[in-house]
């Protein structure tokens, strides 16, 4: 009997979520406190090191219930990496063979938070079967929220990571990847380099370089003021320098922008470079819309994942406690067995082609990261990005992270005009229904491939973000300000941001061009409506218009 884990969500004890859907319906067993133990003694190393590849007999981990005398008692820790596995790599199938057993069935439980009932008079076999044949990987959601993830194995090189912007939220997410990198010198090289679009700042009464501020008062005065960043974050003017030989290359800058980053970058990367985008919006013509993550990864032919989440780059810096998702769908070329992410870097064509956000094969041929690195998958992210303040979700959608984080701009906007107008929080929470039913009618619409909605429902790049968007972030503060003003967004922006950018303005105009072009502009009438108000032509007190006739 071959089961899918498609639907198995976050939870560490999926096995015996698993067996105890599989006995439910048998008879009723003597109580007993014998253990239930799982056959691969020793996980997760021996478990990693057993996974299925395509030369050779399979050699799946199994999961074994059965009656007799007491074998050492399962731990919680082998339970999650089995459980583990199965969430990274939804393509894998179950194999369950179930048989009589005149013995009542002993158990132990695999759930930490508590005892399983008990089972049947049968025995039970788990076993990782491999994808059926042709079978290309799913973009299920996965998980790896452990404290204290680890990367095995010793590997001869490490990654050097660039950080590529340098305003709040990029000097920021620097900050806090410049502390990681020294406290894992066996992932990561020590230094990270900062992109810094050079600016004359002035500091105790003297003129100087903002870069130069940056490397000897570790402080981004402009940006960051009042932050004391870590010494091993190097800012540096230019832009093909500071992405010189890194191998993890962070993207956070307003989205208008990447178009010129990513022609001054091309040809000058390493050509096995991976990207994380931490920009929210998406590139957007009126025949076409691009995931940010995606549009550089396309330009620069590498792999790019996408951050994002209930993000306040004030807060972070001040290192109060938030989390975020990252969405990382590790190229099939990157997967190392040994890591039990499935085949091995160079094994097979079909087995190596990666899919983008809309099921198609990428035109690019990505070139393999070399296995004498780590290999760059969910738990070296992971080690990059979480700190004690900043909790790190991992998944693989990456349409509902980059979406989510896009389009709740537009809302955050008209929560903005809506507080700013007098109404209050209940009518805040309409417009925020409202929205999150638009993005996920969007992505639907457009990603039908691989959008996860549970995404967008669960993760904090989904109502987290959203929520926070909406109630405390920029596109908030400064719409409302414009409406107790009576002015337009655009010279608040103009007069308040110190020459940022409202990526929901941006957004917006384009989002709304592009449904216009396709003729289904009327089926987001939200986003119409502040498009509208962003040029003038309707007024904020029309926006409970909108409810009235949807």
């Amino acid at each position: 009997m071959l089961l899918r884990l498609v639907n198995y969500k976050k939870t560490a004890s999926i096995p015996c979520l698993l067996l105890r859907t599989l006995c439910s319906a048998g008879p009723k067993p003597n109580r007993s406190t014998s253990s239930f133990p799982c056959s691969t003694a020793g996980l997760p190393h021996s478990f990693y090191q057993n996974t299925h590849s395509q030369g050779g007999p399979s050699r799946h981990p199994i999961l074994k219930a059965k009656a007799g005398s007491s074998p050492k008692p399962t731990t919680s820790r082998q339970s999650r990496a089995f459980s583990s596995h199965l969430l990274n790599n939804p393509n894998h199938h179950l194999r369950v063979a179930l048989s009589s057993c005149s013995t009542p069935l002993r158990y132990y439980s695999l759930d930490p938070l508590g005892p399983a009932p008990p089972l049947c008079r049968l025995s039970i076999a788990v076993s990782l079967a491999a994808p059926l044949n042709n079978e290309q990987p799913s973009h299920s959601r996965t998980y790896s929220q452990s404290a204290n993830m680890t990367v095995s194995g010793t590997f001869r090189r490490k990654h050097k990571v660039a950080v590529i912007g340098s305003g709040n939220w990029g000097t920021t997410v620097a900050k806090l990847v410049a502390e990681s990198t020294s406290e894992h010198p066996d992932i990561f090289e020590k230094d990270v380099q900062m992109w810094v679009y050079e600016e004359k700042v002035t500091v105790d009464g003297e003129t100087r370089n903002l870069t130069e501020v940056i490397n000897t008062k570790h402080q981004n005065t402009k940006y960051l003021e009042g932050i004391n960043l870590p010494t091993n974050l190097v800012a540096n003017p230019s832009l093909v320098d500071a992405a010189k030989d890194a191998t993890i290359l962070i993207f956070n800058l307003p989205h208008e922008f990447i178009g010129n980053i990513c022609r001054q970058l091309k040809g000058n990367i390493l050509p096995y470079a991976r990207g994380i985008s931490c920009i929210k919006g998406v590139t957007v013509t009126d025949d076409k819309i691009e995931l940010i993550c995606e549009f550089i990864g396309e330009q620069l032919e590498i792999y790019c994942g996408a951050l994002s989440g209930a993000n306040i780059a004030s807060e972070i810096a001040n290192e109060n406690w938030c989390e975020t998702t990252i969405a990382y769908n590790t190229p099939p070329c990157d997967r190392h067995v040994a890591n039990g992410n499935g085949h091995a870097n160079g094994n097979g064509n079909a087995a190596l082609e990666h899919r983008d956000s809309r099921g198609r094969i990428i035109k690019t041929q990505l070139t393999p990261v070399p296995q004498d690195y780590p290999p760059l998958d969910h738990d070296v992210y992971h080690a990059l990005f979480s700190r004690p303040y900043f909790t790190v979700s991992m998944v693989s959608d990456v349409v509902g992270v980059s979406l989510g984080g896009a389009l709740k701009n537009i809302v955050a906007i008209a929560c903005g005009f809506v507080e700013g107008h007098g109404w209050n929080m209940t009518a805040k929470t309409a417009v925020m229904r409202r929205g999150m039913l638009e993005i996920i009618q969007f992505a639907r619409e457009f990603y039908p491939e691989t959008i996860e909605p549970a995404t967008l429902w669960e993760e904090s790049a989904g109502w987290g973000d959203m929520i926070v968007s909406c109630t405390a972030a920029r596109n908030w503060k400064y719409s409302k300000m414009a409406v107790e003003r009576g002015v337009s967004i655009q010279e608040i922006e103009r007069t308040e941001l110190n020459g940022q950018k409202l990526q929901g303005i941006s957004t917006s105009r384009e989002v709304s061009s592009f449904l216009r072009a396709r003729g289904v502009e009327d089926k987001y009438p939200l986003f119409k409506l502040v498009d509208g108000i962003l040029d003038g032509k309707v007024n904020v007190a029309d926006i409970p218009s909108l409810f009235r006739k949807a």
